[in-house]
């Protein structure tokens, strides 16, 4: 994970095989290639926002999936500007995740119990003209107006995430159904450092003693220093971190395992 998805947890799951969670999430290694990293080399204006005209809730149609997908695709990824075919190769990433996500959250992918993709949003009126390509890829209708996915994460009820470090609490039968992961935690670049995604974690943590959750467990790379802040702040604590053999393997930047414990009122 680099430091253009600073609050990234790590990329979306997909669920064709059994959806590893490598730097595209697509498990092709050879996709990669045609795929530029460079934040540090690239200045992004970011805009302050008026916080009383976020939305923060939980996703039930296709369009704000769509917008949640197209967000974690530009999160998640910087494609090089000569990239041969980049719109289509964008569109490919954002369908896979896009059917993937669908199938989580309907229930019918079984490695789930439950999943919820939680969106933060706003007007698209409120956003600078600046930012037309967050708008033009993550924009979905509500109630007669036009919003914009800013940022998303989902919510995953089950024992663990393919390819991922296993939770260990709690530690008795039926852990099923008490324990969850967070994953796909990114914010639209143009708009970090406005709590957006703080403001997410406190509603997924909400969603989750819904479902009555009693640990919830989020990934991150160990060089993400920024999320790692992030969810140190919001409450998680050091569990245990990935071997570096198995992070060689997957080819990928080695994870920590954060913890939290949920109170059930």
């Amino acid at each position: 994970m680099t430091i253009l998805s600073s609050l990234c947890s790590f990329p979306p799951i997909h669920s064709s095989y059994p959806f590893p969670n490598s730097a595209l999430t697509c498990s092709i290694s050879n996709l990669r290639t045609q795929i530029q990293s460079y934040a540090c080399s690239t200045n992004i204006c970011t805009q302050k926002i008026d916080t009383s005209l976020i939305t923060i809730a939980e996703s039930f149609y296709d369009d704000e999936f769509w917008a949640a997908s197209s967000l974690r695709v530009r999160s998640f990824n910087q494609f090089r500007p000569d990239t041969f075919g980049l719109q289509d190769h964008a569109k490919y990433l954002a369908e896979r995740e896009f059917e993937a996500l669908k199938e989580r959250v309907s229930g019918k992918n079984k490695a789930f119990r439950r999943v919820s993709c939680i969106n933060a949003s706003l007007p698209m009126s409120h956003l600078s003209s600046l930012y037309d390509d967050l708008c033009s890829s993550c924009k979905y209708s509500a109630s007669g107006e036009d919003r914009v996915v800013v940022g998303s994460l989902d919510l995953n009820q089950c024992l663990s995430l393919p390819d991922e470090i296993v939770g260990m609490k709690p530690e008795v039968s039926g852990a099923d159904t008490t324990r969850a992961y967070l994953s796909n935690v990114c914010v639209a670049r143009e708009l970090h450092r406005n709590g957006l995604a703080y403001e997410l974690l406190e509603k997924s943590k909400s969603v989750a003693r819904n479902w009555g959750i009693t640990d919830l467990y989020v990934h991150v790379a160990v060089d993400n220093e920024p999320a790692k802040k992030l969810y140190m702040k919001s409450g998680f604590v050091y569990e245990s971190d990935e071997p570096a053999w198995q992070a060689r393997f997957l080819d990928r930047s080695r994870r920590l395992l954060l913890w939290m414990g949920l109170s059930i009122t």
